[in-house]
């Protein structure tokens, strides 16, 4: 099992600056650690995530302030960019790093986003999964064809070359289990939250049958999972440290979904009691919160359904001293959990194009406060609509 951190932070009292120093300083600890990656997403418009405009850009500064950690976009919006721009700023990012870079891409979800390419929006599944093809031929030096000007063709190949042959990728897991077939058909890894144990069980064996039958080892795709993440030497005292953290982020994320166009209103009243269920579920059944014994059941339990890579979200709103020093203890979590590399199930180095071969959720939870269960789908995926 792989141990990576997770970026995707509400924003708090601290200025901008801070927030990249403290992320630069967690980079630089895992990196000498041993942490597998480290992942920033793609945010826009939003308080929830609002340090976060360009993972190539920040990535391009951690490229040269680790050395051994990969640099993954987690996620990259590929309906709001041309693949071009995708090819290239990676590309040099990936030289920069010598090759650790890795994208997950996501098809966006958030309407309010949408002012780069708006007919992208009700589009943007082919927006997305329709243009991987397209990135691996860039990325691999093919000249590939664009529209250009009157009409006429332009041919493009880009610069600067990366330095890894294949590109690494995953695809943000979205309600729709489709989401997963696709990933399988197309080679891809996948990154996923949890809402139900069981449900990312029936998804993880779905996506391996799909890879075998499009051709692909099963197991050589990786599923990386992200959970919430504190590791304390004190039951109660960690229990107290993270809930309000914890309520303040969920409330934000409701905050932000309450903001787009396209979601059902939900009164204060609502949204307060809804923050408060989603933590406790989160704190008991759905996170690394807790002590190293506590959080070993949950990585055992994923573990067991064939998840390769526990991605720790650790920016929900501590202190950021308390993240830094919290580490060592979830790196002996993280050594609890290291298989030497001969023993691991398949080739789960993250492949870029796919080898071809020869109990109550927090949405049920949700249910029992008065809302529809699938009312919640919205925040563990990057979709909230069946058309998606």
């Amino acid at each position: 099992m792989d141990f990576s951190i997770y970026f995707f932070a509400a924003n708090d009292e601290h200025p901008f600056g801070e927030r990249y120093r403290f992320i630069l300083d967690v980079a630089r600890a895992i990196d000498s650690l041993g942490f597998k990656a480290i992942w920033t997403p793609e945010r826009h418009f939003q308080e929830f995530g609002g340090s976060f405009p360009n993972p190539s850009v920040l990535s391009a500064a951690l490229a040269v302030s680790t050395e051994r950690l990969e640099l993954r976009a987690g996620s990259i919006v590929l309906p709001h960019h041309h693949p071009v721009r995708v090819a290239e700023e990676w590309a040099l990012v990936d030289q920069l790093s010598q090759g650790r870079t890795g994208l997950c891409v996501a098809t966006g979800w958030h309407s309010g986003d949408f002012v780069f390419y708006p007919d992208n929006f009700d589009r943007r599944r082919e927006a997305a999964f329709g243009n991987i093809p397209v990135l691996r031929k860039l990325w691999a030096g093919e000249t590939v064809d664009f529209p250009g000007p009157g009409g006429q063709t332009l041919s493009v190949r880009t610069y600067p070359r990366p330095h890894q042959s294949e590109l690494p990728l995953w695809i943000v897991h979205s309600s729709n289990p489709q989401t997963w077939t696709t990933a399988g058909e197309l080679g891809t890894n996948v990154l996923t939250l949890v809402d139900s144990w069981e449900r990312l069980e029936s998804n993880i064996a779905n996506y391996r049958d799909a890879r075998a039958k499009a051709g692909h080892d099963p197991d050589a795709g990786v599923v990386t999972l992200g959970l919430h993440t504190y590791v304390g030497e004190d039951e109660a005292a960690t229990r107290a440290l993270v809930s309000e953290p914890v309520r303040r982020y969920i409330d934000t994320f409701l905050t932000q979904k309450t903001n787009d166009a396209a979601s059902t209103a939900m009164t204060a009243a609502e949204k307060q009691e809804m923050a408060k269920l989603v933590a406790e579920d989160f704190y008991q059944r759905r996170s690394l919160l807790g002590t190293r014994e506590k959080c070993a059941t949950v990585v055992h339990r994923a573990q067991n359904m064939g998840v390769d890579e526990i991605a720790c979200m650790v920016d929900f709103g501590l202190p950021f001293d308390t993240v830094l020093d919290a580490l060592p203890e979830l790196d002996r979590l993280r050594a609890d959990f290291t298989t030497p590399p001969a023993t691991r199930r398949g080739s789960r180095t993250a492949p870029g194009a796919g080898r071809v071969r020869g109990a109550a959720s927090a949405a049920g939870a949700a249910a029992a406060a008065g809302a529809n269960a699938n009312d919640m789908a919205w925040y563990y995926d990057d979709s909230t609509r069946s058309a998606r």
